[in-house]
């Protein structure tokens, strides 16, 4: 080989090696700090940078993305002497990479730290079930702190959350046993409640249910009142109109009278004091038509009647106010009954008026 290529060789590998130690390529998201000599000089953004060759190194190399660091459970004491474990979970990023390389020896250990001193000073000032119920409070007091701690070390804490908190096991027990009372207890009260409710809107459906039916009967007795009230009036207005005869008032009376117990319900049926009279008008209806006409002699078929009517039983005269304590339809037949006896007795008596040889054989309904 030419003596004259070997140097020519070294001097291209040496020029080769300096140009590959001046060119730094740095990735996105990244920050090198660069020490020449040993003495900071400054920190390579994201692209191509220059460096003197053998002066210049590369000190520390970060990643200025956000971090997510988990600690491990720690023990915990509580106001109320408790032991609990409690993890957390820290979201950081480095905004000064040359504070995180040169402020700090190990950030990570440092917040680690700092995160369980807090947490034990913020966890000691409370009771176990306000620690459990608190956990905003908790982390909003970590991040305060670690924050304003972290700041001159060019980190800066996004948040920071507690992941868990482990109580003792017999805690764990007695909170399980607390949380089957207080859900029995809900599910008794709405039970309890649902029952009511259900009772008070049966109350109300029955109510309303009520109402409507009282409503309807009133309406009802209303309407059939009225109609009443016009039959009476018409009838009323009938009779004055066409001027009627007590006599016929008190025959027509009679045959009213037993249609009053046709009723299944009536055990007893009071006749009442009237009819007494109504059989003594109608008689003396009978009477009066007999004396009014001439004198004729009795046939042989109205003497046979005479004489039938004269042998019939007498029907006892009742008084005002008796009462017969018979079946309701009997008694409407029984009274049916005596008003043809009175009837009869009457036309008898009036045959026997106009019939002077005829022996009068009949009595009247007054003695």
């Amino acid at each position: 080989m030419d003596p004259v290529v070997i140097p020519i060789l070294v001097a291209a590998l040496v020029i080769v090696f300096l140009v590959a130690s001046t060119v730094r390529i740095v990735p996105q998201a990244r920050r090198y700090n660069i020490e020449r000599f040993g003495r900071y000089r400054r920190t390579l953004q994201p692209g191509l940078n220059l460096v003197l060759p053998v002066a210049d190194r590369i000190n520390t190399k970060l990643d200025v993305r956000e971090q997510v660091y988990s600690s491990d459970p720690r023990p915990v004491i509580t106001e109320d002497n408790l032991v609990v474990n409690i993890d957390t979970v820290l979201y950081y990023q480095i905004t000064d990479p040359r504070a995180a390389a040169y402020e700090v020896a190990d950030y990570l250990q440092a917040i680690d730290q700092l995160t369980v001193t807090t947490l034990r000073n913020v966890i000691g000032s409370m009771d176990l079930e306000e620690t459990l119920t608190s956990r905003e409070e908790i982390n909003s007091r970590l991040r305060a702190v670690l924050d304003d701690a972290t700041g001159k070390w060019g980190i800066r804490v996004n948040r920071v959350e507690i992941k868990a908190i482990d109580p003792p096991h017999t805690i764990k027990e007695a909170m399980e046993k607390q949380m089957r009372a207080e859900r029995d207890k809900r599910a008794a009260i709405l039970h309890a409640e649902g029952e009511r409710q259900a009772k008070i809107l049966t109350a109300e459906g029955t109510k309303q249910k009520d109402i409507l039916e009282a409503q309807g009967t009133q309406q009802a007795m209303i309407l059939r009142a009225d109609g009443e009230a016009k039959a009476v009036e018409l009838v009323f207005q009938a009779v004055h109109r066409n001027n009627a005869d007590p006599k016929i008032l008190a025959y027509k009376y009679l045959e009213t009278l037993p249609h009053l117990a046709k009723s299944d319900n009536n055990t007893f049926w009071v006749i009442p004091g009237e009819l007494t009279e109504a059989v003594r008008t109608v008689t003396r209806a009978f009477g009066d038509e007999a004396t009014a006409g001439p004198p004729r002699p009795a046939q042989p078929e109205e003497a046979a009647d005479t004489d039938e009517a004269a042998h019939q039983p007498r029907i006892p005269q009742l008084d005002a106010g008796s009462t017969v304590s018979l079946d309701a339809a009997a008694a409407a037949d029984e009274a049916g009954k005596q008003a043809a006896a009175a009837v009869s007795d009457a036309k008898a008596e009036a045959e026997a008026a106009k019939s002077p040889q005829v022996p009068h054989l009949g009595r009247t309904s007054d003695d």
